[in-house]
């Protein structure tokens, strides 16, 4: 009896391990889940170098640039719970952030949304005045800013995300 169940058992792992004939025919795909698109993947920023003289203000100009086929909401966005895009920009020693501005909205229908949304597409600047104080000391300084966004294409809206940005300032 003990002979017979071990030629059983033998015989099914034999049978489990044998390799099936081959077919030549290529391997029937894998459905893969697309990656997970994330907000920072789709905008860019890059801000240009600014020159302010002491005691006096100027203009920090941060273009955007958006994937083409995607959006992010507009700086206010239509709605409160939509995620506007947003520049932080810290003050930092001897420079002070007077405003910053964003650019007039697109206003575009989505089928998620029942009525019309304000959004960026494709390239925008956002400006932000800053002051540099008459005791500022003179010379090259990298601030360190933030970039809030949240990319959408036509069916959906992707988590919120922040771009870390530095904005290379002057100071004579």
């Amino acid at each position: 009896m003990k002979r017979l169940i071990w030629l059983i058992v033998s015989l099914f792992f034999i049978s489990a391990c044998a390799k099936a004939p081959s077919t030549n025919q290529p391997a029937a795909p894998v459905a893969v889940d697309p990656p997970e698109i994330r907000s920072v993947d789709v905008v860019k920023a890059t801000p240009q170098e600014t020159t302010i003289t002491r005691g006096e203000s100027g203009d920090v100009v941060v273009p955007i640039k958006i994937t083409h086929g995607y959006h992010v909401n507009a700086n206010p966005p239509t709605f409160p719970y939509l995620k506007a895009t947003e520049l932080e920009l810290p003050q930092s020693d001897g420079l002070s952030v007077e405003f910053i501005s964003y650019p007039d909205p697109l206003k575009r229908k989505f089928q998620f949304a029942e009525q019309e949304l304000a959004v960026y597409e494709g390239d925008v600047i956002v400006r932000a005045r800053v002051k540099a104080e008459k005791s500022a000391q003179s010379g090259k300084r990298n601030l360190s800013a933030k970039l809030r966004v949240q990319a959408c294409d036509d069916k959906v809206c992707y988590a919120p995300g922040v771009l870390d940005v530095t904005v290379p300032v002057n100071i004579q």
